[in-house]
């Protein structure tokens, strides 16, 4: 199992079974706005990190930038397989 499969999975299980002081379980609670505000922030932080050539400071915002777009994903009813049909989909 990938790791990003694995990260999905946890979400998924913070989502069923919360966790007291899980940041994930935090977002979750906040709603749709919250991660949506999230994810554009990452999502600056990672143009931000790119421009400036910062290939580590890039790494980890993309790391961060995967996590809150994976949080979205979960609160949505987003799967991962969905995604993969859909990147499929535009494959030709």
């Amino acid at each position: 199992m990938s790791v990003i499969n694995e990260l999905y999975t946890v979400i998924l299980d913070r989502k069923e079974h919360p966790t007291e002081g899980s940041y994930t379980n935090y977002l979750l609670g906040k709603g749709t706005d919250k991660i949506s505000k999230k994810v554009g922030e990452e999502a600056v932080e990672t143009i931000i990190a790119a421009s400036q050539r910062d290939r580590a400071a890039t790494i980890q915002e993309l790391a961060d930038l995967q996590y809150h777009i994976l949080v979205l994903m979960v609160d949505q009813g987003i799967t991962l397989e969905d995604v993969e049909a859909e990147l499929r989909s535009r494959r030709s």
